[in-house]
């Protein structure tokens, strides 16, 4: 496969949802069981699923630990997680319950001590997500804006032993229109690591292009979820 398909499912208050450019007040419920969703997208063929506690990335814990586990054990495709996982022991806990990559988001920005750790002890099952806005990564489930420049967190993190990373451009996400490809080009030339690119996807041509640029895979939410995307179709251009 040239590039990873990835379906994205975002869990707030028990249920799958997606928000407008990570606005919490900006939500669209696409289904009340997660665990369905998961086993759909299991179904026409992910090879991966993405997962993000937004409770979780708000609150700064694991807000969905049971949720997660069921969906883990409802398929056979590896999952990824994210938000809240700011510990070494909760990073522990979710490798335990079977997922297979573990992401950090605002951990890579405020605790350097901790990924360095967590890349020690679990290797390549550790990413660190890159959501930046206007060039600048953002956290705290999105809402806490910093002076740290994306590139220079890519930077920064693979010096500390990070295989991986996502990147996320915020003003993108939920809206349907297009990635920002300079920025992901931008960061790949950067790095000589695998990056997932995410937001804004909507298109067939926008999967192309990504895959083009090189990145190693593509995040897609809201464009699955009304249908402005079709995952087999995706699956069998990008395949």
């Amino acid at each position: 496969m040239l590039m990873e398909i990835i379906p994205a499912i975002d869990l707030r208050q028990g249920r799958c949802v997606r928000l407008y450019q990570g606005d919490f007040s900006q939500e669209t419920l696409f289904s009340p069981d997660p665990v369905a969703v998961a086993v759909q997208w299991q179904s026409l063929g992910a090879p991966r699923l993405h997962i993000v506690d937004l409770d979780g990335a708000s609150q700064g814990e694991l807000c969905h630990a049971s949720l997660v586990e069921e969906i883990v054990a409802s398929v056979k495709i590896p999952l990824q997680l994210g938000g809240g996982l700011r510990r070494l022991d909760v990073v522990e806990q979710v490798l335990d319950m079977g997922v297979e990559r573990a992401i950090l988001g605002t951990a890579a920005i405020e605790d350097h001590g901790l990924v360095r750790e967590v890349c020690q002890k679990f290797g390549e099952r550790i990413i660190v997500s890159i959501d930046a806005i206007e060039g600048f990564v953002a956290s705290h489930g999105w809402r806490e804006k910093t002076t740290v420049a994306a590139t220079e967190l890519v930077e920064k993190m693979a010096s500390l032993g990070v295989g991986r990373f996502i990147y996320t451009d915020i003003t993108r996400d939920g809206t349907l229109t297009e990635p920002n490809f300079r920025a992901i080009a931008d960061l790949i030339d950067k790095t000589n690591l695998p990056v997932i690119a995410s937001g804004g996807i909507a298109k067939l041509e926008h999967l192309e292009r990504l895959a083009e640029i090189g990145v190693e895979g593509a995040i897609i939410g809201r464009a699955l979820y009304t249908g402005d995307l079709d995952l087999g179709e995706a699956l069998a251009v990008i395949g």
